[in-house]
């Protein structure tokens, strides 16, 4: 093995260590620091406690090598056992284990460093209390992977939304809203305004406001990405049933040209005309309706979120009317505030059992012409004892010719457990579930309203 390929190795070791045990092994931590002071490294790359941030803003040159970081070619770490060697009679001839190692330099050893950096910050969270200082570093350092990442962040975004929700939750959160300046510090995330929508009715004063700064600057951060997307759709359907006007300006002059070749004169080389073609441009005049009835029980709270979010883009659209209901054992109609979600947010109340039925019985009297009406259910669909009544009632809606969409989850990390009692028949009736990221739900309702 050679001298490169053993700072890899003992680096990794060390990565290890802290993740699974959490305990420092001082051979281990003797070693690291020689070798990262060895390739001119700051200590500071061996400290958890220092965020990437942190080390960047002490030593500007690091910034390009972490935003640079390969995390394909830090994971080609030969196995430990490679040096044994094993060739089989008659195989193809492979590289050599002494052949393989000598791809690994020190460029290699200083990758593994600062990745290791890296996972050791967003990966080792240790225990006890969190500060709000704490619980930011951790964000940013978690966003520094994400970029790293690239593409492959939504790998691992569930593990990632899982540790910020810990870390949240070890925070004396009270403490910190009562406090400004700690307040201040804080930056809203999906885990925070969980546990935010959860504390609300115990606090007051400067906490309440904090917390509702907190909730309103996360609300326009998603709404602000949610309406970009959202932005391209349609105001309205072309009716074909009126007939184009006969003018200039709806003239289709392609089609014309087109439908009317079979009269074309070779011999005078000219095009004859006799029917000329317009576009239809009339709109029809009755809005979509579109319904949105929301679990907000405590395990669909990003999702509530998002879609809530996404009802109030959609409510600002012409010429589509939204409804908004939430539900667990009880159905609340939001439909007078759909357009503020962040005072839909602040009437919800998380937590409780699922009761479909009840939230059915509401959104059922809103279907008035069911060709022109979508109706979005977001649940996980756990119902206890009235799965087949809430399903019936579902089934009859589409078949009436409302557009049913049933949706799982729409977050960032796509994962949510679905009853696979409903995401069978839902398959079957289909209108399968949609689960993952919410562009896959605004992609549904651009189709219909287009």
């Amino acid at each position: 093995m050679t001298n490169h390929e053993t700072r890899r190795q003992i680096l990794y070791w060390r990565l290890l260590a802290g993740v699974f045990s959490g305990d420092q092994q001082p051979t281990l931590e003797q070693a690291s620091a020689g070798i990262v002071d060895d390739l001119g490294l700051p200590l500071a790359v061996l400290d958890a406690g220092i965020s990437i941030d942190n080390v960047v803003q002490r030593y500007p040159a690091m910034r390009a090598e972490f935003d640079g970081l390969d995390f394909t070619e830090a994971e080609q770490v030969p196995p430990a056992d490679a040096a044994a060697g094993d060739t089989t009679e008659g195989s193809a001839p492979e590289a050599t284990p002494s052949e393989t190692l000598q791809t690994i330099g020190a460029a290699d050893v200083r990758t593994a460093a600062l990745v290791s950096k890296l996972l050791l910050n967003v990966f080792a969270t240790g225990s006890g209390q969190v500060s709000a200082t704490q619980l930011a570093g951790w964000q940013s350092d978690a966003n520094w992977l994400r970029r790293c990442l690239g593409e492959e962040a939504g790998s691992v975004q569930g593990v990632l939304t899982g540790l910020e929700g810990e870390l949240v939750s070890r925070m004396r959160l009270r403490e910190v809203l009562a406090d400004p300046h700690l307040a201040a510090q804080l930056t809203p995330s999906m885990s925070l305004i969980e546990q935010l929508l959860r504390d609300k009715h115990n606090l007051s004063g400067v906490a309440l406001a904090n917390a509702k700064r907190l909730i309103r600057r996360y609300i326009d951060e998603v709404a602000e990405v949610l309406r970009t997307q959202v932005q391209q759709t349609s105001i309205g359907t072309v009716d074909r049933s009126v007939p184009p006007k006969r003018i200039l300006r709806n003239l289709d002059v392609d089609r014309t040209i087109w439908k009317n070749l079979p009269n074309w004169n070779p011999q005078d080389e000219r095009l004859y005309v006799d029917r000329l073609y317009y576009r239809q441009t009339a709109k029809r005049t009755v809005p979509a309706r579109m319904i949105v009835v929301v679990d907000q029980s405590g395990s669909m709270v990003d999702s509530m979120v998002n879609c809530t979010i996404l009802a109030s883009i959609f409510a600002g659209l012409p010429k589509v009317d939204v409804h908004l209901i939430a539900y667990d054992t009880r159905a609340l109609d939001l439909t007078p505030w759909v357009h503020d979600p962040f005072e839909v947010l602040l009437r919800t109340n998380l937590g409780g059992g699922n009761d479909g039925p009840i939230a059915m019985a509401m959104a059922q009297p809103k279907i008035s012409d069911p060709k022109n009406t979508v109706l979005v259910w977001i649940s996980d669909f756990y119902e206890f004892d009235r799965s087949q009544p809430l399903f019936e009632a579902m089934e009859a809606v589409h078949r009436s010719g409302v557009k049913l969409i049933p949706v799982g989850s729409v977050n960032s990390s796509g994962h949510q457990s679905v009853n696979p009692w409903f995401r069978e028949r839902f398959k079957a009736l289909g209108t399968p579930v949609i689960s993952g990221r919410i562009q896959k739900l605004v992609h549904e309702l651009k189709n219909f309203l287009d």
